[in-house]
């Protein structure tokens, strides 16, 4: 089961959210894109309230649980766009519908598969979940998201992210740092995808770093540096990242 906000209407756009978040991190993403478009905001199965049914996933099997939801609600030809984990995701579902998708975007995400130094770092990540339970990592792995300069100002949403990131399952975050830790290079998918592509890349931001971004940037249709920006552009640049996507929303609609 798919828990999921859907808002507006029109056309049909889809924002999935990151590691450790929920379909509530879009709810002023969804406010304002639902004027021109049908807005649904999924959770991940083991995050927010939608249950995680297997011990193991996969960007496959996820996406194959997201294809499975789009044919039950009837979304017919979606614009997709990922955060993070969201991104890996939103690429494993356009390989999977192939032609379904309208137009992908990847929201401080990547192609690229995880080098030796994440791999080992995402062990340590599961280790630690395992020894001190989610609550302990969310409070820990949240704050760092965010640019250095943008922290102080931002101290109510990290606290409000933290309390989204708590309902995560243990599962659920164990068996996605696993799936992110092991998930293939979709470079070459994203080179060749046929429809419009976003991404929007921090300057700053420690997970994704500024170098892979702008090997992506030669086969987007829209590439956007945030500069002094972590990881949570949608919070740190709201006005910013709001225009870049309608910008892109309205060139896709063309």
């Amino acid at each position: 089961m798919i828990a999921y906000t859907q808002q507006g209407s029109g056309p049909a756009l889809i924002l999935i959210h990151g590691f450790c978040e929920s379909k509530e991190m879009w709810k002023t993403f969804a406010a304002d894109l639902s004027t021109n478009h049908t807005v649904y905001c999924p959770d991940l199965p083991g995050f927010g309230e939608s249950p995680l049914a297997d011990h193991h996933i996969s960007m496959e099997k996820a996406a194959v649980s997201l294809q499975e939801w789009i044919e039950e609600q009837g979304i017919s030809n979606p614009i997709v766009i990922g955060h993070s984990l969201g991104g890996y995701v939103t690429l494993a579902l356009a390989e999977l519908m192939d032609h379904g998708l309208k137009a992908i975007g990847l929201f401080h995400s990547t192609a690229f598969p995880d080098d030796e130094e994440k791999k080992h770092n995402r062990n340590k990540t599961i280790e630690f979940i395992k020894k001190h339970g989610v609550d302990k990592f969310v409070e820990s792995f949240v704050p760092p998201l965010f640019s250095e300069q943008h922290r102080a100002e931002q101290n109510g949403q990290i606290a409000e992210l933290i309390q989204f990131g708590k309902k995560s399952s243990k599962n659920g975050m164990i068996t996605f740092t696993a799936a992110m830790r092991d998930r293939k290079d979709r470079f070459e998918l994203w080179k060749t995808f046929p429809f419009p592509k976003l991404m929007i890349a921090g300057e700053l931001d420690t997970a994704v770093k500024i170098e892979a971004s702008r090997k992506h940037q030669p086969y987007a249709m829209h590439y956007h540096e945030l500069i002094g920006t972590g990881h949570m552009g949608m919070f740190e640049e709201t006005d910013t990242t709001l225009q870049i996507i309608k910008n892109f929303l309205k060139d896709v609609e063309k």
